[in-house]
C-alpha cells in the first residue's frame, strides 16, 4: 500500500510533494512524540544554540563524492550510511556522478568520446552507483539529487584529456595545467561546440535514465577566468569584435563578460534539454558568492537566477569568521533570488586536513534559520563525523539537535513559496 501511494506521489507531483518521506507523511501525527523525546536528549557538547524550530518544509542535505570520502567505495557502507541519514532526519543527497574524467554510472556517451565510462578504481569498477543510490535513497525518503562535481574540469593525465587534447583550453601563454591542491588538472573548452554537445550528452542520459529528483552543477560549470586563449575560442572572439583580439588581461571587464554570456547560454540550453527530457526535473546550482564565481569562474548564477534557468540554489559559504559568514547572506542578489526560489546554505563540516568544530556549525545553522534560507547542505558526508576531531557519536547526537523530527524537501516544483 506504502509503495503505490509513493508511487502515486511521484506521478502527481503537482498534488503533494513528491520529496517528502515516509515517515514525514506522518510528521502531523508524531510530532509531538517526537518533540518530547528529542527534548530528553543528552547533549554532550557544549553549545550554546536554541532547540531550533522545524520548519514545515527545510533543505537537510549533504553531498557524497568519491575525494577524500569512502563512503562510495563499498556497497553496505553506502547503504549504511543513508540509513544513518535517514535517521538523523536528513533528507536531501547530492551523490557525484562525474569526476576524475569518468562516470559513476554505465555510460554510452561517456564510453563513445572517452574510450571507458566507469571508474576503475576499485570499489567503484563496475558499479552503477548511481542506481544503488536512487534506489536506496528512495526507499529511506531521501530527495536524490546528482552533483555533476567536475564540470568542465578533467585530471590531467586522464583518458578524456589524452583522447581529445583539441578540446582543452589554456591560458594566453599557452599553458593548460591549472592547479587544484595538489592535483593537476585541465579545462574542456566551455565554448567549442563538441565539447558542449558531450556535457549536455551525459546530463541527459542521467535525466533520462535515472529516477532522479534533480541535478545539480556548481562553479565548475564554469571556467578558470585565467583561461580560454585557446585557438579556437580567440578565433571566436575576433570573428564577433572585427578581429579585435581578446585583452590580455584576463580580468578585462569586457572580456570576462563575453565569456560569462558564452557560458550563460549554454546554461539555457541545458536548461531547456532537462526539461524536454523530464519537465519535473528539478535544476540546482551550488555556486560560490556571486562575486567570486563571477569573477574567477565565469559563472553568472545571478543572471541564470533572473533568468529563470535555475530552480533551486544552494549558495556555498566556507567560511570560519561569523561576521564573514552572515554579511554572505545579506548581499542583494541573495535577497533577490531568495523571493524567487528556494535559496539554502551550503555549510563546510570540514576537510581532509581541516576540522570545523561542532559549535561552528551549529552556530551557522542558526543564522541561517535566522534569516529564513530553505535550508541547509553540508559538505561533505564524511566530514560530517568520521573526519573530526570530535567523536563520531557527538557529532551525530550534535546532528540530531540540530534536525530534531522530520521535514520536507523544500520544493519549487511542487508549490513552494518564498
Amino acid at each position: 500500500m506504502i509503495k503505490r501511494f509513493v508511487k502515486w506521489c511521484v506521478e502527481f507531483p503537482s498534488l503533494l510533494n513528491i520529496r517528502q518521506s515516509r515517515k514525514s507523511l506522518l510528521f502531523a501525527v508524531v510530532t509531538s512524540l517526537s518533540v518530547t523525546a528529542t527534548m530528553m536528549l543528552s547533549f554532550p557538547l557544549n553549545a550554546q544554540i536554541n532547540l531550533p524550530r522545524t520548519p514545515a518544509s527545510e533543505l537537510r542535505g549533504v553531498w557524497l563524492t568519491n575525494i577524500d570520502s569512502d563512503v562510495l567505495f563499498e556497497r553496505d557502507r553506502l547503504k549504511g550510511s543513508l540509513q544513518r541519514l535517514d535517521e538523523l532526519n536528513f533528507n536531501t543527497i547530492y551523490p557525484a556522478v562525474w569526476n576524475w574524467g569518468y562516470t559513476l554510472y554505465p555510460s554510452k556517451v561517456a564510453a563513445k568520446v572517452i574510450g571507458r565510462s566507469l571508474d576503475p578504481t576499485p570499489g567503484l569498477k563496475g558499479r552503477d552507483i548511481l542506481k544503488e543510490i536512487v534506489d536506496v535513497g528512495h526507499q529511506k525518503g531521501l530527495t536524490v539529487i546528482p552533483w555533476f562535481e567536475f564540470g568542465f574540469m578533467a585530471p590531467a593525465d586522464s583518458l578524456l584529456a589524452k583522447n581529445r587534447p583539441q578540446w582543452l583550453t589554456s591560458r594566453s601563454d599557452g599553458t593548460r595545467i591549472v592547479k587544484e591542491g595538489t592535483h593537476n588538472r585541465v579545462w574542456l573548452n566551455p565554448f567549442r561546440p563538441e565539447v558542449q554537445q558531450f556535457i549536455q550528452d551525459l546530463i541527459v542520459e542521467i535525466v533520462r535514465n535515472y529516477n532522479i529528483d534533480g541535478i545539480q552543477f556548481d562553479d565548475h560549470f564554469g571556467l578558470p577566468s585565467e583561461l580560454g586563449y585557446d585557438a579556437y575560442t580567440v578565433a571566436l572572439y575576433k570573428k564577433e569584435h572585427r578581429g579585435k583580439a581578446p585583452s590580455k588581461n584576463f580580468k578585462d571587464p569586457e572580456w570576462v563578460s563575453w565569456r560569462a554570456n558564452k557560458i550563460t547560454e549554454f546554461m539555457k540550453r541545458v536548461f531547456t534539454a532537462i526539461k524536454a527530457t523530464k519537465k519535473n526535473c528539478l535544476v540546482s546550482v551550488a555556486p560560490n558568492p556571486q562575486r567570486f564565481s563571477y569573477d574567477f569562474f565565469l559563472a553568472d548564477w545571478q543572471k541564470w537566477e533572473r533568468m529563470g534557468i535555475i530552480e533551486d540554489l544552494v549558495l556555498q559559504i566556507y567560511r570560519d569568521d561569523l561576521n564573514v559568514f552572515i554579511s554572505e547572506l545579506e548581499y542583494p542578489e541573495v535577497k533577490a533570488a531568495k523571493s524567487h526560489i528556494p535559496v539554502s546554505v551550503g555549510i563546510l563540516a570540514g576537510l581532509k586536513n581541516r576540522s570545523v568544530p561542532m559549535q561552528q556549525i551549529q552556530t551557522q545553522v542558526q543564522k541561517v534559520r535566522d534569516r529564513n534560507f530553505a535550508g541547509v547542505s553540508f559538505f561533505f558526508y564524511e566530514t560530517l563525523w568520521n573526519m573530526s576531531k570530535e567523536k563520531p557519536q557527538e557529532r551525530q547526537t550534535a546532528f540530531q539537535k540540530i534536525f530534531p523530527t522530520p521535514t520536507a524537501y523544500p520544493n519549487l516544483l511542487a508549490g513552494w513559496k518564498p
